[in-house]
């Protein structure tokens, strides 16, 4: 029975992966800031400002998936908010670097962000081989996988998903965008045209799951559904499950911006993203259509 690792466990994606990892037999584990005792899953304790981590947490694990990082849609970028969501990407995988053997794991399998070609809308639609943007957040990408394959020394094989809006019943972006559609003053943000790319969480999961048992996975990948969607078709598919009509205004721009900031671009902003790379690898989704995606994980009631 093989140890998977999990950085940000805790988290959306975390718990849904623990889960299902747990149900084809591997034994899991987490790493947290905070451990209380009373955890579902074994939980050792990180502290990367005392730079310390439980060495117990890394006996014989095998693999490691790195899900932590500060979410990026909480709040104003000021600068030490800047700094908090590289460093919570970055140093972390520093820190683990630090305390694990030469070649001590099979796999190290790191979270990033479509955000790596820029968050802008153009007409391309970015592959694995576009060239990398240069925002504050392509820049987090950028850095966050740099950091990552250095863990090819000890690990035989370093993936790196590059991840799209991750559509869930269980909170994330999902449950933000369908709290005012339900109470009937939904409304796309900005023009409406700006691209959404998503991903259903349980596609993701089984993305990570095949990172973890195929050994010919190696390299980075597009996580994303072949659909692409809108941010008006996305408010629209949402509003159609409840069967609730939009009446209300687009949000201007300019308000947007008022509200959050810098950190306004990753609402107002997207283009397309290439998900035949880990199609061709033999990846079959579960959810390539919005309407069925949703229609999944949103209850009416």
């Amino acid at each position: 029975m093989e140890t998977v690792l999990i950085t940000g466990g805790s988290g959306l994606i975390g718990q849904a992966l623990s889960e299902l990892l747990m149900q084809h037999g591997y034994t899991v584990r987490h790493l947290s800031r905070t451990v209380k005792g009373n955890e579902k899953y074994p939980t050792f304790k990180w502290d990367l400002s005392q730079n310390e981590l439980d060495s117990k947490a890394l006996e014989n694990v095998n693999h490691i998936i790195h899900l932590a990082g500060e979410n990026v849609g909480e709040g104003r970028w000021t600068a030490a908010r800047k700094k908090r969501i590289l460093s919570s990407r970055v140093d972390t995988v520093a820190l683990i670097q630090s305390k694990l053997q030469p070649n001590q794991l099979k796999s190290f399998i790191s979270a990033s962000g479509i955000s790596y070609y820029g968050t802008k809308t153009t007409e391309n639609i970015f592959k694995e081989s576009d060239p990398k943007g240069t925002d504050f957040l392509a820049d987090i990408s950028v850095q966050w996988e740099k950091k990552a394959f250095e863990m090819s020394s000890l690990a035989s094989r370093v993936v790196a998903l590059r991840t799209g809006v991750v559509l869930s019943s269980k909170g994330g972006a999902l449950e933000k965008l369908q709290k005012p559609i339900k109470i009937g003053i939904g409304s796309a943000l900005g023009s409406g045209k700006q691209y959404m790319p998503w991903i259903h969480i349980k596609d993701l999961c089984n993305l990570y799951l095949e990172a973890v048992q195929n050994t010919k996975l190696e390299g980075v990948y597009n996580a994303v559904s072949s659909q692409h969607t809108t941010n008006l078709e996305m408010t629209q598919g949402v509003a159609k499950v409840f069967g609730k009509k939009l009446w209300a205004p687009k949000v201007p721009a300019f308000i947007l911006k008022l509200l959050f900031g810098e950190m306004a671009q990753i609402i107002l902003e997207g283009s397309r993203i290439d998900n035949s790379k880990i199609k061709a690898a033999g990846i079959a989704f579960e959810f390539e259509d919005l309407d069925g995606a949703l229609n999944d994980l949103i209850s009416k009631n």
